[in-house]
């Protein structure tokens, strides 16, 4: 984990060159104190995409626990009934 004081920000090309070498969030603080983070691009593309696979996840558990799930079996019973398409061969 890095983490600088927000004085250390006028040099942006450094930080940005830190920012994407670390793939991890720099954190600033000012008078001693945490005040912001900044973070490469991918990093925070990252970041988003976890969040959301994480929201996911709890929705789905909520919805098994509200006892609204179905089996593994049947949902891809349900898939390849609607989906798969039958074999033609040419001659």
């Amino acid at each position: 984990m890095q983490i600088i004081p927000i004085r250390d920000l006028r040099d942006t090309n450094e930080i940005s060159e830190r920012c994407k070498a670390s793939g991890e969030p720099i954190f600033i603080t000012k008078n001693g104190y945490g005040d912001m983070v900044l973070m490469s691009m991918d990093t925070y593309e990252r970041t988003v995409a976890m969040a959301e696979v994480y929201r996911k996840l709890m929705e789905a558990e909520a919805e098994l626990s509200a006892g609204k799930g179905i089996d593994g079996e049947a949902a891809f019973a349900q898939l390849r009934a609607r989906y798969e398409r039958p074999c033609t061969t040419i001659e």
